[in-house]
């Protein structure tokens, strides 16, 4: 199994109040970079940070590379509007970061990275692939283009309590911005990217498609923001088989809302609950308390895991933790050295 990882930015995320992708705002624009780096190599090597929550919950790159260190799988990185330099290696498709939603055009280069990514996703030799993502304030975004696209909206959140008034509301500022209302890009996918989305969405929409109508099989692993992309492709008109793999933190917050909109998109559902509540580790703590619950990856990748092997997915996360500086009992937060 390749496991493909779009990296991008938006200036969304810089909003006060909704993401917790990184202990301070000024240092979150480096959390896509070292998520890639720490899903490559183990742990940041050029990225000036660990991403860490204030309440010492990691990324959940570090989860997604205990999988990776337990099964392995092949990796591909792709730049998708990353604005900070990684020493990860990536396939450079030329997206440019994204800008506030509340800007007239949030991805202004929607449509040709969408077309860039398509001949990607079609090259690809692959008969399976599964692609994640790692860009902070895309549960904004995701709201935004499902909003735009007239999908019933619900999305998860990386903090414990989801600010969705809070997102509801800047959708309805970015909304109005580009003059539209709930529902005007029916049809409309790559509309609805330029005016309200981020710029993985049409990296990892593309890739998806050009794979799928390239005959490779597609899972999206991730929980709302790939719920996002789903209703993208099918909004973009391909009907082909899809899966959506995520965590449990994921599913458990959504309750039946996340099958329903899966069913209604025709989109095979996976869920996996990882036994963090087996663990004392804080990093595992905090995901049972709600925090980050998805992302990089790590929803599919811990479905990759064997069954009676979550045992060994779980020490190595406290190894992996342990490398990146975070203490089973403390609370390290992002860190510059």
């Amino acid at each position: 199994m390749r496991v493909l990882l779009a990296a991008g930015t938006t200036e969304t995320a810089l909003i006060d109040g909704i993401s917790a992708a990184g202990a301070a705002p000024e240092l979150m624009a480096h959390t896509p970079s070292a998520d890639v780096e720490i899903l490559t190599y183990g742990e940041p090597t050029a990225s000036p940070v660990t991403p860490v929550s204030p309440t010492g919950c990691p990324t959940p790159a570090a989860v997604t590379r205990a999988v990776r260190e337990v099964v392995d799988f092949e990796l591909a990185v792709i730049d998708a509007g990353l604005t900070q330099s990684t020493a990860a290696p990536t396939v450079d498709l030329g997206v440019q970061p994204g800008v506030d939603v509340r800007e007239q055009a949030a991805v202004p280069d929607a449509s040709a990275a969408f077309d860039r990514a398509y001949d990607f996703g079609a090259s690809l030799p692959d008969d399976e692939v599964m692609i994640g993502e790692t860009v902070p304030g895309g549960t904004t975004t995701a709201l935004g283009v499902l909003t735009a696209l007239g999908e019933p909206a619900g999305v998860s959140s990386s903090l414990p309590e989801n600010p969705i008034e809070r997102k509801r509301q800047v959708v309805d500022e970015a909304l109005a911005e580009s003059n539209l209302e709930p529902g005007d890009c029916d049809g409309a996918p790559l509309e609805a990217i330029e005016a309200v989305g981020d710029p993985v969405q049409p990296t990892v929409t593309g890739i998806a498609a050009g794979a799928l109508e390239s005959g490779t099989d597609v899972t999206l692993a991730g929980g709302t923001q790939m719920v996002a992309v789903a209703a993208l492709l099918r909004h973009a008109g391909i009907d082909a088989d899809l899966s959506i793999a995520t965590t449990s933190f994921v599913a458990d917050e959504q309750g039946d809302r996340l099958a329903e909109t899966c069913d209604r998109l025709d989109c095979e559902l996976t869920v996996t609950d990882p036994g963090f509540d087996a663990g004392d580790h804080v990093a595992m703590e905090r995901y049972c308390a709600g925090e980050a619950k998805e992302g990089v990856g790590m929803g599919g990748a811990l479905s990759l895991v064997p069954d009676g092997r979550m045992g060994e997915v779980r020490e190595r996360l406290e190894t992996v933790c342990d490398r990146l500086g975070i203490e089973a009992d403390a609370a390290e937060g992002n860190s510059e050295p």
